[in-house]
């Protein structure tokens, strides 16, 4: 991985056309990922579910979940409210608002998301059983999925049948996520070339300050507020990144943390966790645990305000953070995700002109890389918190990976061996 990732940025910089025409090498080893993504979360739910003998304890950990969500999310967000108001990267750009083109982020705007809460929690529920899997909305999936294991679990032994059916898919699943992960090595050095070849690595430098503010930011937060949570659940950070060395990588030449989800529950699941709290923690962090993806948000709104000479109170923050509280919700781990969202936020405070975000256009795929990785990082700690409150985890597992070291190889390991191993 680490030698494609250079290989790639190498080619984008020596060759730039060469690098953007490589572009279709990530984009398919994405879609191979995403084709896979659905149904390895929907088994993993469901089996976990229908094998939990304490249905109550579904809830409990659901609940738990949500709940260290809304906080480290809140927390988030107000990290890189108090940094843009410090460091404030924006001050002195002076940019005209009335000079901004607006049509640069029109298909940004377009695609934000409905800001309501009711618009977004009808969305959950899904047209039909196969329009979920068909559109691959990972919330939809989580709804049939847990709502199928809880019926299976009350069928009692009548669907056992189902249930192993479903394990034995699940392990092919797995076998067949770890043969697409041989591939990503092809895909980082694809959409690495295509980064540096399109925007080149001098696009950093017009607007060094709000970039470099970010990736300080998200590292004070992944090694400081991250790292104390960690510790308190009896893990260290930088043990946890180095067990998940292979899935960072991933994430950071695909800039995409959609990318590893597979290999992250086969992680999690490998270093102790129980299945059925994997299978219900990582992929809704996915839309709920976006730590990195909130820091962008409130920076990037106040580097916008700042650069365009807009101070804005405490009173109109206040509001900014409320709105980036429910427009963060159910934002995809997808390319370009967190730039939608911070349209969805500016278009619902007045005080922040639109338009500006045209000045952070040239350089939110070099930001892309910091959110998603943030992000990835944040979702592999709830995981654990989560289940080391509900007291599941595997401490011998636990112990070989985070006492011991033991890290094993390769990017993902499957969750379910088979007789053939």
């Amino acid at each position: 991985m680490v030698v494609a990732i250079v290989a790639g940025g190498l080619v984008g910089y020596l060759a730039p056309e060469t690098g953007v025409a490589l572009k279709p090498l990530g984009d398919a080893f994405i879609k191979l990922v995403k084709m896979v993504i659905a149904p390895v979360v929907f088994l993993t739910i469901v089996t976990g579910i229908a094998g939990m003998a304490d249905l109550g304890k579904v809830g409990r950990v659901a609940g738990r979940a949500l709940g260290y969500f809304l906080v480290m999310s809140t927390f988030a967000l107000v990290v890189g409210l108090v940094v843009g108001n410090l460091v404030r990267p924006g001050a002195g750009f002076g940019a005209d608002p009335a000079s901004l083109d607006a049509g640069k982020v029109a298909d940004y705007v377009a695609k934000a998301h409905d800001g309501s809460v009711t618009g977004f929690l009808l969305d959950i529920i899904p047209e039909s059983l196969v329009g979920a899997f068909a559109q691959g909305n990972l919330l939809q999936v989580l709804f049939i999925a847990i709502a199928l294991g809880l019926a299976l679990a009350q069928v009692g032994p009548a669907g056992a049948p189902l249930l192993r059916l479903l394990e034995s898919a699940s392990a092919a699943m797995f076998r067949l996520v770890a043969m697409f992960m041989r591939a990503a090595p092809i895909g980082a050095f694809g959409a690495f070339a295509f980064t540096i070849g399109k925007y080149g690595v001098d696009a950093l430098a017009n607007l060094a300050a709000l970039v470099a503010t970010f990736y300080l930011t998200s590292l004070i937060f992944v090694l400081g507020v991250l790292g104390l949570v960690a510790r308190a659940a009896g893990f260290s950070i930088f043990r946890l990144i180095a067990y998940l060395r292979g899935e960072l990588f991933l994430v950071l030449g695909t800039s995409s943390s959609e990318s590893a989800l597979p290999s992250l529950m086969a992680r999690m699941e490998a270093a102790g966790c129980p299945k059925p709290i994997v299978g219900l923690v990582v992929p809704t962090g996915y839309s709920f645990n976006l730590d990195g993806t909130n820091i962008y948000m409130t920076l990037a709104s106040l580097f916008i305000a700042q650069a365009t000479g807009i101070e804005l109170s405490w009173s109109q923050q206040a509001l900014l953070l409320g709105v980036a509280m429910l427009s963060s919700k159910g934002a995809a781990g997808v390319t370009g995700a967190g730039f939608i969202t911070l349209a969805a936020t500016l278009s619902v405070v007045p005080s922040v002109p639109v338009a500006g975000m045209a000045l952070i256009l040239g350089v939110d795929r070099f930001m892309s890389e910091c959110r998603s990785l943030t992000n990835f990082i944040g979702n592999a700690v709830a995981c654990i918190v989560v289940s080391r409150w509900e007291g599941g985890i595997d401490e011998v597992a636990f112990a070989r990976v985070f006492r011991d070291g033991d890290y094993g190889g390769g990017v993902v390991r499957p969750a379910v061996e088979t007789d053939a191993d």
